[in-house]
């Protein structure tokens, strides 16, 4: 026996990376039995979004969600939680919005549905009322010219590319129309602005989303309109180029108010001053109860420190879990953690968001030097029993974006993102969309990165 212990003891002396694999292996397993026999994840977002619900910047449902989530973090005996204050925009939406084409050829009037642009000025009761342009892009209304556009409601009916199989490429390449397109159309003179939705997907749901306003140009409406009534009117806009547009939208900005990044933590037991921090933002459209986005990133990343705490593990450096508030239409939480971080001489190795919904995870993405690229890549083989495979570079999120000016390492979760852009900025993100095995699926392969961040370093 004393023989056979010897040998074994050889073996694992001379193949260092064996055992160590072993035992990633091992506590990997356990990570994801916590997170699926006693996850909490699903629990945690059943009560953020039935309780709460929508959680738009400034509104009273934003600070309700920053006291629970602080609530529930305390509850769970992390070793320190306290608030960020943060000063974040308050833009309101008002009475429903009203959209409708009026007296064209085929249809006569007809209701259709529209959205107001988060961050848009509203038209009050009297409405806009124009004919309509459609265009695809800036150069094409740049070609049409004052001449063409001044007085009229330009149409951005750009589609998300349907070829891209990663649908954030898809999202990316047609989201500069609705964040800069009221904008640009207000150069030439327009008096207001529809835009397709950014979605995947044909069907009557509008997704809102920001629209940022230009310096020194006019400030015009603008909707979003949803993909079925976008190539509704396109067909009556080819037969009717006279046909008009009436939308009515009564929304207003408000002045900046108080808000808070809720932060919660374990301290490291060996390396206390160096810094992983995982995490998603807490506010949401007011359309719906905000459970893909980002409910399901923000009790994730809870999640991994219950898990630890619940496995008995200590780890060697210091675990956040943040509750970015503002991400939706400022990005002031984020930009407010990178501030504090800087004046504080905190010391991040890494930082993860989950910011991409609650869907099956796939993989990660990071950002940050090569060799922390290689180190990352180099744990792929220990995902794949659960099918987590796509281990890539470039990858980060909105709130974790200004850490990257102080060299932190970003990492995105990657969840399948085939559905993601049916339910993003829609009245449709409900609790009920979200499926429980795919959540905390996802938390256990976020926790397990954490794991091997905390271990290993980056």
């Amino acid at each position: 026996m004393k023989y056979l212990l010897s040998l074994l003891l050889v073996f694992l002396t001379a193949f260092p990376s064996f055992a160590q694999t072993n035992q990633d292996e091992t506590h990997i397993r356990k990570i994801f039995d916590e997170a699926l026999e006693r996850g909490e994840s699903y629990e945690m977002l059943r009560h953020l979004t039935k309780n709460i619900g929508g959680r738009l910047s400034g509104s009273p449902q934003a600070a309700a969600a920053v006291e629970w989530s602080r609530q529930q973090m305390m509850a769970y005996g992390f070793d320190t939680v306290y608030l960020q204050p943060v000063m974040v925009p308050h833009w309101v939406r008002g009475q429903k919005e009203i959209g409708r084409i009026v007296n064209s050829k085929k249809l006569g009037s007809v209701d259709v549905n529209v959205v107001a642009l988060g961050n848009s000025v509203g038209s009050g009761s009297e409405g806009v009322l124009g004919n309509v342009i459609e265009v695809q892009d800036f150069q094409e209304l740049a070609k049409l010219g004052k001449d063409q556009i001044q007085g009229k409601i330009v149409f951005f009916n750009r589609p998300m590319d349907a070829k891209l199989l990663d649908t954030f490429s898809a999202y990316s390449g047609a989201s500069n129309q609705r964040g800069a397109g009221p904008s640009e159309a207000a150069k030439y003179g327009a008096i207001g602005v529809l835009v397709r939705s950014l979605s995947s997907f044909k069907d009557d749901v509008p997704h809102t989303g920001g629209t940022r306003y230009g310096l020194n140009i006019p400030k015009i409406p603008a909707v979003a309109i949803s993909t079925n009534d976008a190539d509704k009117l396109s067909d009556l806009l080819e037969d009717d180029t006279d046909l008009k547009f009436y939308f009515e939208t009564h929304c207003e900005m408000l002045p900046d108010v108080l808000s808070y990044n809720v932060v919660g933590e374990i301290r490291g037991s060996q390396k206390p001053d160096e810094i992983i921090a995982v995490g998603g933002h807490l506010d949401s459209w007011d359309l719906a109860e905000g459970a893909h986005d980002d409910g399901a990133g923000c009790v994730q990343s809870i999640e991994i420190l219950r898990i630890m705490k619940a496995m008995g593990y200590q780890p060697k450096r210091t675990i956040r879990a943040v509750m970015f508030m503002n991400e939706e239409n400022g990005l002031m939480g984020g930009r407010k953690y990178a501030q504090l971080a800087e004046e504080n001489n905190e010391n991040h190795i890494a930082a993860m968001e989950s910011d991409r919904g609650g869907f099956l995870p796939i993989g990660f993405g990071i950002s940050g030097t090569k060799a922390q690229q290689d180190k990352l890549l180099s744990w792929k083989s220990l995902f794949e029993p659960y099918n987590i495979h796509q281990f890539k570079r470039g990858g980060g999120g909105a709130d974790i974006s200004p850490l990257r000016t102080q060299d932190v390492p970003t990492i995105g979760y990657l969840p399948d993102s085939q559905r993601y852009f049916k339910y993003h900025h829609t009245g449709i993100d409900n609790f009920e969309v979200v499926n429980q095995r795919e959540l905390e699926l996802g938390a256990a392969a976020m926790a397990s990165i954490i794991y091997l961040i905390d271990q290993y370093g980056l």
